[in-house]
């Protein structure tokens, strides 16, 4: 098994998918743009600064991962190159990391944090709760369906990296 190309396609798909989260920001920020000049309930209005933090948001998240996951596709081939097996090491424990965090935040955290929100909406009327709340709710929906895809491919590329580690052991 070729580790490097297995680290390198993962880091590659990682760099094709961060930019949904940019997509999606940059939909949430013309969203906000369409509520500030068309918007004429109070509820429209509402949605002007939620939408406008949450595309910010989506943004800055987008652009950390992908500047990140280029860097850690420079580094790639150079750490590979030193020491083979420290680098599948250090892979392993990065993605076993990631995985815990995914569960912890992505998987719990996220679903608990939209029930909240999905909570507070039935018990307020004022519009800018309601449209921080549907919001939020949106934001959050986008990063479980990005975070998604993500943790199955760190998930397999895990998987390569301990079948790799077992290969470079025996």
């Amino acid at each position: 098994m070729d580790i490097l190309k297995a680290a390198t396609d993962w880091a590659k798909a990682e760099l094709f998918s961060t930019p949904f989260f940019m997509l999606f920001g940059v939909v949430f920020m013309a969203a906000s743009f369409g509520f500030w000049q068309l918007g004429k309930t109070d509820m429209a209005r509402a949605y002007i600064i939620p939408t406008l933090v949450a595309g910010g948001l989506l943004l800055i998240i987008g652009l950390g991962l992908f500047f990140t996951n280029k860097g850690r596709l420079a580094q790639f081939p150079k750490d590979y190159q030193a020491d083979p097996t420290a680098f599948v090491s250090a892979e392993i424990e990065r993605a076993e990391g990631t995985l815990k965090e995914y569960k912890n935040i992505v998987f719990t955290a996220v679903p608990l944090i939209i029930v909240a929100c999905a909570l507070v909406l039935m018990f307020v009327n004022a519009p800018i709760w309601r449209a921080s709340m549907i919001t939020v709710i949106a934001m959050l929906v986008v990063i479980l369906l990005v975070d998604g895809t993500a943790h199955a491919r760190i998930d397999v590329y895990h998987q390569q990296l301990l079948t790799a580690l077992d290969e470079m052991n025996r």
